[in-house]
């Protein structure tokens, strides 16, 4: 059978850096509880600067994947991009910037969206597709967010998306690599959660609610059906995925060194991690840049394996949840 294989990645990030402190004085909420509990040590924030547009931070980071694959970007078919849909522009196909962006001519280009469930199941597609296609050599997946635009700090029913982040992340997967070897996957979606979270002109507060192309700011619209529903079906879930996607793999729960994970409450992180049988030494906590929407599991590998926590051949899986609500999972082997 045909495998498919990692061969390249990258990040990037706006330089602008928001800290706790300085999150504490918008929010209300002691800078100690923001590092502490929310897990939120600093964050990136992206500026007006068309540098930091999504698809811009999204081509960054895929320019630095094919780099590190050594190749030209000529070599690839398809630019998919799984990042936000508070984009350049609405109504858009942001991975068609992408792709002129990295100088990839002759590729074609689409979206798929998510949310913060999108990596894994991003990965899962261009996988299938390059399975049963033999002329998509190379499949680049990018993905961009700024959607920290979108809080209104001082909403408390956004409390949970308070740790919103900016930036960029990349992957450049291969047909027939040996290394690196995309495994199963798993998703599953509780859609009575469809319409909790969604742009409202409620949630603007002060000032304009328009910003570029859109109107309003994400809001809960039942916070206390989502917090009951979500603290029943949450963890069982993302054990539920992870679990899936080892197994599809031929593998078992035991045999994973390595989470790479959606950016969450400490609390609750390590909560999942304890489900699954590992500690925080294999994990990666996103403490330094927030949740990035789908850019987190590419985020979390790169810094898992700049720390020594993932080894040639651990079996490593890559998670996330998004809004809708989505759990996915993908794993992967590495080396």
């Amino acid at each position: 059978m045909t495998s498919v294989g990692i061969v390249g990645f990258g990040t990037h990030f706006p330089k602008t850096v928001e800290t706790a402190a300085q999150l504490e004085n918008v929010t209300g909420i002691p800078a100690n509880i923001l590092r502490e509990k929310m897990g939120i040590r600093q964050r990136h924030v992206a500026s007006d600067d068309e540098r930091d547009s999504v698809t811009a931070m999204a081509s960054e980071a895929a320019k630095k994947a094919i780099a590190q694959a050594g190749i030209t970007p000529d070599l690839i078919r398809l630019v998919i991009s799984h990042g936000s849909e508070y984009k350049d522009h609405l109504v858009w196909n942001a991975a068609a910037k992408i792709q002129q962006n990295v100088g990839a001519v002759n590729a074609y280009a689409f979206e798929i969206y998510a949310l913060c469930a999108g990596a894994p199941i991003a990965l899962n597609m261009a996988k299938s597709m390059m399975m049963g296609d033999p002329r998509l050599d190379y499949v680049l997946l990018a993905a961009g967010s700024r959607e920290n635009d979108l809080i209104n700090l001082k909403n408390e029913r956004s409390r949970f998306m308070f740790n919103f982040g900016a930036g960029g992340g990349a992957m450049l997967l291969k047909r027939g690599a040996d290394k690196n070897v995309v495994l199963g996957s798993a998703a599953i979606t509780d859609a009575s959660l469809s319409e909790t979270v969604i742009l409202t002109e409620a949630a603007v507060g002060e000032g304009s609610p328009v910003i570029g192309e859109i109107r309003g700011r994400l809001d809960v619209t039942d916070p206390d059906y989502m917090a009951a529903r979500l603290g029943d079906n949450s963890l069982p879930n993302f054990t539920r995925v992870i679990r899936e996607a080892v197994e599809t793999s031929g593998a078992a729960l035991e045999d994973v060194k390595f989470l790479g994970i959606t950016h969450m409450k400490r609390s609750f992180y390590l909560q999942i991690l304890d489900s699954i049988g590992l500690t925080a030494e294999q994990s990666v906590y996103l403490e330094d840049y927030g949740h990035v929407q789908s850019v987190d599991q590419v985020l979390a590998l790169e810094l898992g394996l700049a720390q020594g926590k993932i080894n040639p051949g651990d079996l490593i899986v890559l998670a996330g949840a998004g809004t809708g609500y989505t759990w996915s999972a993908i794993a992967v082997r590495w080396g």
